[in-house]
């Protein structure tokens, strides 16, 4: 019998990464996975050199949850959590005698400014400024520096994952609830859980706020889709560097609420301001940044490519999850 190719998954129990595990699985690789509840931990690094070297595919997708509060501990775990990891397999496949192919590292769409003029692609996409671009940029200097001439590395700038995951949930949740109409920005009393972080900080050091009025763009991805770039960049070896997955079509913030309401079978659904969703965040512990930002996200490499997208269109997509 052939060996099975063998594939490591650092971050491999959440929503994004258990579905790639099953998906590799099933593709014929033996999955090795890092983790604190997985094979290996982080704490051991001679060992994870070990699982990675003789690899085919290396996937990181380990960090800390940014559906939280930024306090100052969660502000520097997020970041940690990134670069850290990325740091020791980074070290991992310098050393290895036979290293991974190729190797993806998550990133995120929201490393692009908040955009209502003009979609971001990656060739000329504009970088924002504070904590959520600072923690993106960061990592991705950790993940691109030095030399591994024979690993081929894929930043996965990704945008929101629509699918069986919390953040969904979340919104339709909330559209079963009454509560599911726009979320709009407006004036609050600054504070600086956005400030810039890491070695170069940028940006304000209290925060600002934009008159969207409830039209901030929706970048999103179905999670198959996901899955499916995944795979076929695993195949395109003249693909490297960072790649924006998000959906050719995206939406704004109103249209996104109305799609949400209409698959829970609710006509109307009361709007949130900004002086409401603070202390609602708050409530929740975590951050009105994660539905205020407008994210407006083309996957141009993919698209060129001749990438084909399972799921498109949001209504579709939405359709899709909210499926009982």
């Amino acid at each position: 019998m052939p060996q099975k190719p063998i594939a490591v998954v650092a971050g491999a129990s959440g929503f994004v990464g258990s579905a790639l595990v099953r998906a590799l699985t099933d593709d014929g690789y033996h999955v090795r996975r890092i983790g604190r509840s997985a094979q290996l931990d982080w704490s051991n690094p001679a060992g994870i050199a070990d699982a990675i070297d003789g690899s085919a595919v290396l996937l990181n997708l380990a960090g800390k949850s940014v559906n939280c509060r930024y306090t100052d501990a969660n502000r520097d775990e997020i970041l940690r959590s990134r670069v850290d990891t990325t740091r020791v397999l980074r070290h991992a496949v310098e050393s290895a005698a036979n290293p991974p192919a190729v190797w993806f590292n998550a990133s995120t769409a929201t490393i692009y400014r908040h955009a209502m003029d003009r979609p971001n692609a990656e060739v000329d996409g504009e970088l924002g400024e504070g904590f959520s671009v600072d923690v993106a940029r960061t990592w991705e200097q950790e993940f691109f520096s030095d030399d591994l001439p024979g690993t081929r590395r894929i930043a996965l700038r990704m945008a929101i994952v629509l699918g069986d995951g919390p953040a969904t949930n979340t919104l339709i949740t909330l559209a079963r609830l009454g509560l599911g109409g726009p979320q709009i920005d407006n004036w609050w009393f600054p504070h600086r859980r956005y400030r810039g972080i890491g070695p170069n900080p940028t940006g304000r050091e209290r925060t600002s706020w934009h008159r969207t009025r409830g039209h901030q763009k929706f970048s999103w991805i179905h999670l198959d889709d996901v899955i499916d770039a995944i795979r076929f960049l695993i195949e395109r070896d003249d693909i490297a560097g960072p790649v924006n997955l998000a959906s050719p079509h995206p939406s704004d913030n109103r249209s996104l609420m109305r799609m949400l309401r209409q698959s829970v079978g609710r006509r109307a659904g009361l709007p949130a301001w900004r002086w409401m969703l603070e202390p609602a965040m708050f409530a929740l512990r975590t951050e009105p940044e994660l539905v205020l930002k407008s994210r407006w996200v083309l996957p141009e490499t993919l698209t060129a490519a001749g990438f084909t997208f399972a799921h498109p269109d949001l209504h579709d997509a939405i359709e899709d999850v909210a499926r009982p």
